[in-house]
């Protein structure tokens, strides 16, 4: 076995209700002012108000950013650092899904006036302190809470990752009650989102290791597992738990062994279309499923066993049992339906090529044909 490294958040708080001690919380991580970092449509849906009222039960004062939008910009983010800095506020809360964790992952860091933001793009850059951070997932899927990781928009279509342990905060806090009035299909983008996250763990080239092969394999028990329930019944607190807790674990997954060209062919959709995160890696899913069987064949077979039955026979049953779940929740079935045009995919294959990263994990390599080809067979969908 290779040598392998294994990072993580030290303190994770699991429970209904976990919110409610966050001023004590924030107390004990030394805050004098707290900042929320949230969005409008948290807001709007009443989420922020119990995370607000779990502060304000120790802080007479507690401010709020909630002009993070989906696939943050550099000016979004420095409009929440200027927010921080005319509030004084030394200590961050970041609540919602992906875009709000991490601008509030990136403005601890830069609260400090130690680097600038393009200063911390790439692998390990950060060389500053931050401020105390605190993330709550509103969401069964980005896994943000727990990844070493930031994506912040640099251009009209581009992305530029952050990736520094630095980034984990202190304490992840997942309250199952905070998902309960998420919509239907904003539970199912970011449940299948997560279960991509421990199936690219769980088959990543570079990194795969024993701890990220058993996080991987249990949230994907629990993802797979509570989905359709948690579709069926939004209420239900014990699925909406089991959701959180196993995309959390996935997200611990594939901190360690990175995500793979799922992720690298959802990006371009996200910049071009600004299609949810959620949705392009569940569009890209079968098409790389099946591009990677040649390769992945027995261990797509051991998770199949991991997954609700009945589940048809071989790694094509693995594939249709995802096809599946995602027409079932409502989802388009393919980038045409998405309306993506056909005429665009030659560029997305020639900007997925900017996704090395990603794509040095893949078991199969994806050059710009290969990268076509995938697109084309997500456009036309199911056979």
């Amino acid at each position: 076995m290779a040598g392998f490294q294994f990072n993580t958040v030290a303190d994770i708080r699991v429970g209904a209700g976990a919110a409610q001690q966050l001023g004590a919380l924030c107390q004990q991580l030394g805050i004098a002012k707290p900042l929320i970092v949230t969005d409008p449509g948290l807001v709007q849906i009443g989420l922020l108000d119990p995370v607000r009222d779990g502060v304000a039960r120790v802080y007479d004062e507690v401010s709020v950013f909630s002009a993070v939008t989906a696939d943050p910009s550099e000016s979004v983010v420095e409009a929440a650092l200027h927010a921080l800095k005319t509030a004084s506020a030394d200590g961050v809360i970041g609540l919602g899904g992906g875009s709000s964790m991490d601008v509030a992952k990136v403005i601890a860091v830069l609260a400090t006036g130690q680097q600038s933001l393009p200063d911390l793009y790439g692998v390990d850059q950060v060389t500053s302190e931050r401020l105390p951070l605190v993330l709550i997932p509103t969401t069964a899927g980005t896994g943000s809470e727990v990844t070493p990781v930031a994506v912040i928009t640099t251009g009209a279509t581009t992305k530029a990752g952050i990736s520094s342990s630095r980034l984990l905060p202190d304490v992840a806090v997942l309250d199952p009650q905070l998902t309960l009035g998420l919509p239907p299909h904003v539970s199912a983008m970011t449940g299948i989102d997560a279960m991509v996250h421990a199936i690219e763990a769980f088959t990543s080239k570079v990194k795969k290791n024993p701890i990220s092969d058993t996080l991987a394999t249990r949230a994907l028990q629990l993802l797979a597992g509570h989905q359709r329930r948690v579709l069926s019944h939004p209420d239900d607190i014990a699925a909406r738990e089991a959701m959180l807790l196993g995309a959390t674990l996935a997200g611990q997954a594939f901190a360690t062994a990175p995500a793979a060209a799922v992720h690298a062919l959802a990006y371009p959709l996200g910049g071009h279309y600004h299609m949810p995160h959620g949705l392009s890696n569940a569009l890209m899913l079968p098409a790389v499923l099946r591009f990677n069987a040649p390769v992945c064949e027995a261990l797509y077979l051991e998770l199949a066993t991991l997954l609700p039955q009945p589940v048809g026979p071989g790694v094509e049953g693995f594939v249709v049992w995802f096809e599946q779940l995602i027409a079932d929740a409502g989802l388009p079935q393919n980038l045409s339906d998405a309306n993506v045009p056909e005429q665009d995919l030659p560029m997305l294959a020639a900007d997925a090529m900017q996704q090395q990263r990603l794509l040095v994990n893949n078991p199969v390599m994806v050059d710009e044909p290969a990268a076509l080809a995938l697109y084309r067979s997500a456009w036309e969908g199911r056979a």
